[in-house]
């Protein structure tokens, strides 16, 4: 099996049936859809058949699962993550577009070619995300931005940015 990706995580029981609310971790409207299959986390190896679904209700999807009976078989999978195979997400390759999971491990450069090291994890705010990025001895943050981020190179393994006043003085310091 490949990598596995949160596609949803399952925040509590809703009513006495076996339903779940859950918040939606991915921009695939279709991963929810009755007869979808989806993997119960964190190792994923307890399959899960969506028979219904409603919402959205307070942000939240209202899902009731095949395999799930009753309210007391819900509130034990309450608080785990919905995964897939990485295999199962759709193709970006037409688009300037990528998915989260292939960024982590890529190398990043600036424009004049220097490596600042790779990029360890992805912090999702608000206004926009925000790639860690381990160097040798320091870690950055950058902005995942069109006015920091020049290129992403899937294939090639890297991401190229533009150097900004402030963005990572202190590194070059170091």
């Amino acid at each position: 099996m490949n990598e596995l990706l949160a596609v949803g995580l399952i925040t509590r029981a809703h009513g006495v049936k076996g339903e779940v609310a859950v918040r939606p971790l991915t921009e695939v409207e279709s991963r929810f859809r009755p007869g979808s299959v989806l993997l119960l986390g964190p190792g994923g190896d307890r399959p899960l058949t969506v028979g219904s679904v409603r919402g959205p209700h307070h942000g939240r999807l209202l899902v009731r699962f095949r395999e799930v009976e009753g309210r007391e078989e819900a509130e034990e999978i309450r608080g785990q993550v919905l995964l897939i195979d990485s295999q199962d997400s759709p193709s970006l390759e037409e688009t300037d577009r990528f998915w989260v999971h292939q960024v982590v491990g890529l190398e990043v450069r600036t424009e004049e070619g220097r490596s600042l090291g790779r990029v360890r994890e992805v912090l999702h705010n608000p206004a926009n995300d925000v790639w860690v990025v381990e160097g040798e001895s320091d870690e950055i943050l950058i902005p995942a931005v069109r006015e920091v981020v020049s290129d992403v190179d899937i294939p090639g393994g890297r991401v190229v940015i533009k150097r900004l006043p402030g963005l990572f003085e202190e590194a070059e310091e170091a």
